[in-house]
């Protein structure tokens, strides 16, 4: 089962595990209001904004911060492109005899790169297309350097070339890590844990009305539940329903003008 699926599961155990600590919540303030029915729930509110504002604004920061890096993945798939064009480019700077194999290289590289996203969610050919392109990587470096002395290549080849070519290697590296870049587990923890909190002390509240109100408690555990799944999916934005494939076409678009 891939992270989307785990994710799937983790927001239905805690939307049932809402529903059943509001449900509890409302027994214990019935209890509590059939034995001291003159006071009822006061001193409650307090406690009851302190828990709420932590967990809203908990899962403010989570969700400003999954967006942003949603975006910030965006962003390298257009400087990846860019890098890879701008060395294709400078290839023009090679001896004619020592194009056709680099641009041969390229292309097969251009492929590599998309194939890698395209594997996922399956990790392990994604890993193994990963490699497969550092390998690509070694070889258009291994063929570049010694093709920007040779007579025929411009002189100043080896200075434009070459850092095109690391510049497209080191791209790789970073969008690796931005893929990996997500929130420490503890703070999904400490979200969860407070959102039961909120639906124990919304379902003790609900015991002032005597019965119990379906349409507000199925209500906010719905919104509670998007909102964390939403969060999740814009974390890992190649498993889930919000995707990072539409932008893809621009390194497809690069691929196709590779003549």
């Amino acid at each position: 089962m891939d992270q989307t699926g785990y994710a799937r599961i983790v927001v239905a155990l805690w939307l049932l595990g809402m529903l059943l600590l509001m449900e509890f919540g409302w027994r214990v303030g019935m209890k509590h209001l059939a034995r001291d029915p003159e006071r009822g729930l006061a001193g409650l509110g307090a406690t009851e904004s302190a828990v709420f504002a932590l967990f809203m604004l908990l899962i403010a920061f989570t969700f400003s911060g999954g967006a942003a890096r949603f975006d910030a993945r965006r962003q390298l798939i257009t400087e990846e492109s860019n890098d890879i064009g701008t060395a294709w480019l400078r290839l023009d700077l090679l001896p004619e005899g020592a194009q056709p194999a680099l641009r041969s290289l390229f292309r097969d590289y251009v492929d590599s790169r998309l194939t890698v996203y395209q594997k996922l969610p399956d990790l392990v050919a994604a890993k193994a297309e990963l490699d497969r392109s550092g390998a690509m990587q070694g070889q258009i470096w291994t063929r570049a350097v010694p093709a920007t002395r040779e007579p025929g290549a411009h002189p100043d080849a080896g200075k434009l070339l070459l850092p095109a070519l690391n510049a497209m290697f080191d791209i790789t590296t970073t969008r690796t890590m931005a893929a990996r870049s997500h929130p420490p587990i503890i703070i999904y923890a400490l979200l969860i844990l407070l959102g039961l909190g909120c639906a124990l002390l919304a379902g003790y509240r609900m015991a002032e009305g005597k019965q119990r109100n379906w349409v507000h408690s199925i209500g906010f555990i719905a919104i509670m539940g998007v909102s964390l799944f939403v969060i999740l999916d814009m974390e890992y934005p190649r498993l889930g329903f919000i995707r990072l494939d539409a932008y893809d076409q621009v390194l497809v678009e690069l691929r196709n003008s590779m003549k």
